[in-house]
């Protein structure tokens, strides 16, 4: 006896860890996102530009934390010239090439902004995609710091353009100079000690999501993820001293409230730190944030939306300057009513080397970046975006009749800018069926017309969101009042008005 052929095994649909799939309500709200945050860039004289997502992996240089090899930290392969390729982590590095290769062509200062997603080879986690969007401003070609508190300062615009009020937010700004005086008062000045300074800085920009306590874990001995021994992985620590962490944790984290609350902390730092005011590093990155400060209020931005703040460091290794970050400081709660605090959700820095790397010369630039995804999730949270299904077409129904008349009506209705479809399904299902279909379309109104209809030169119109609440109407003669409101007929030759009568009375507009 033969033996019966195996049935074929199918394949299981899923999706990669770390990504996402998006529907009509998420795409229409970051539509509205990224329209609102590009009217605010073009407010400022940038310019769009766009970059591919791929990029020779050593134009995006290793730039990312534990980036010891092409893939680890970018997603990257070799092409049939084994070179290696990779997948943009950020929107900066790209930038930086192109400006080099275009470099004659462009003016100077080079102005631009561009909108995309990332892609960073890292353990995925809740609210951590390894996929992601930002939108970035940049200008290339400028030294002062007047560009950076105009970066500051189109931030905290952004912000409230984007629907969070003044006092829900703050634009922190510190500068890499000043962390590299710090770090040099504690020994670790030199090019021999690159490495150690930047596990330091990585641990340093931990301290908004770990204690710190565990952030001194991070520079002394190393800590595990569970929070205790042989708990989770294990990150090794920057090695420094207990005596030596502690005093730079009291620079960065001061526990204490400084004497004047009124100036900015890093100008009333604790008096042991006194001889960092004569380290030239820190001097000039002082001396740089004092020049944004005074920049920003004297252009109307106070404390309350721009603020110096020495806490902030920003984990990418190519920033040289200035660094800011946008802060969400209001609370919410979940769906389960928990709190939640949104934290950061943009920033960026002066990044003086990264076109300099192509050009061999001093090529200044500053940017500032939006994470799109996460800023989106904290206003969809706070309902300041809608997210609302979009509505979808006008449904034309199929109702025997040759399928060319109905294709006719759907033309028409596309000709006068309506947004319209033919039903595509089986020809034979029913007018419920079809409806349904309509329904789960969220489609404002359906157009029906059978052989009585068409023998007469009519079309019924089918009001489907005044339909929709018909069964919450208990006294009938209401209910037969909206049923007719809902349900008419009207002449084929009056289609297009009958379907913007419709579409205006529900205020229904597609983007």
């Amino acid at each position: 006896m033969a033996e019966k052929p195996k049935k074929p095994q199918k394949l299981k649909a899923r999706l990669p860890r770390g990504l996402e799939d998006r529907g009509p309500a998420a795409i229409n709200a970051t539509r509205q996102m990224v329209e609102t945050i590009r009217a605010v860039y073009e407010r400022y004289g940038f310019e769009p530009v766009e970059t591919p997502a791929f990029e020779y992996t050593d134009a995006l240089g290793k730039f990312l934390p534990d980036q010891d090899r092409p893939n680890e930290g970018v997603f990257s392969f070799q092409d049939d010239d084994e070179q290696w390729i990779s997948l943009r982590y950020d929107l900066t590095a790209p930038l930086a090439r192109y400006v080099a290769e275009n470099f004659d062509a462009l003016p100077k200062p080079y102005r631009s902004y561009r909108a995309g997603y990332v892609y960073r080879n890292e353990k995925p986690g809740p609210g951590r995609f390894r996929q992601f969007m930002q939108f970035d401003a940049d200008t290339v070609g400028s030294a002062s710091p007047a560009a950076d508190a105009e970066m500051c300062m189109m931030a905290a615009d952004t912000m409230e353009a984007l629907g969070i009020p003044r006092g829900s937010y703050v634009v922190k700004v510190n500068n890499r100079k000043v962390l590299d005086g710090a770090l040099e008062s504690v020994g670790l000045g030199g090019e021999e000690n690159s490495v150690r300074r930047l596990t330091v800085l990585r641990a340093i920009d931990k301290l908004d999501k770990f204690s710190v306590t565990e952030v001194l874990k991070l520079l002394t001995v190393g800590r595990w993820d569970g929070g205790e021994e042989g708990k989770g992985d294990f990150t090794k620590g920057a090695g420094l001293d207990d005596v030596n962490a502690s005093r730079l944790l009291e620079f960065v984290a001061p526990a204490e409230p400084t004497e004047n609350p009124s100036r900015d902390i890093l100008f009333t730092m604790p008096r042991k730190w006194d001889e960092l005011a004569v380290n030239p590093r820190f001097k000039e990155g002082g001396q740089e944030l004092l020049e944004i400060k005074n920049l920003c209020e004297d252009a109307g931005y106070n404390r309350d939306r721009i603020r110096i703040d020495q806490t902030i460091v920003r984990g990418l290794e190519y920033y040289t300057g200035p660094v800011y970050e946008v802060e969400l400081t209001l609370e919410t709660r979940d769906e389960k009513g928990r709190p939640v605090r949104f934290g950061s959700v943009g920033g960026g820095g002066r990044y003086d080397g990264l076109v300099s790397r192509f050009r061999g010369e001093p090529v200044p630039a500053t940017g500032f970046s939006i994470g799109v995804s996460r800023l989106q999730a904290a206003l969809t949270m706070l309902g300041k975006l809608d997210t609302k299904p979009a509505f979808g077409p006008v449904v034309v129904t199929v109702f025997g009749g040759e399928i060319a008349d109905y294709q006719k009506m759907v033309a028409t209705l596309r000709n006068a800018n309506i947004r319209a479809e033919l039903y595509l399904g089986n020809p034979k299902h029913s007018i419920g069926q079809q409806m349904k279909y309509a329904d789960r379309r969220n489609a404002p109104c359906a157009i029906v017309q059978g052989s009585d209809e068409r023998a007469n030169g009519k079309i019924q119109i089918k009001d489907l969101i005044l339909g929709a609440g018909l069964t919450e109407i208990k006294d009938r003669e209401e209910y037969l009042k909206k049923q007719a409101e809902a349900q008419y007929e009207v002449d084929q030759g009056k289609l297009v008005d009958a379907v913007r009568e419709v579409l205006a009375r529900h205020d229904v507009k597609w983007g």
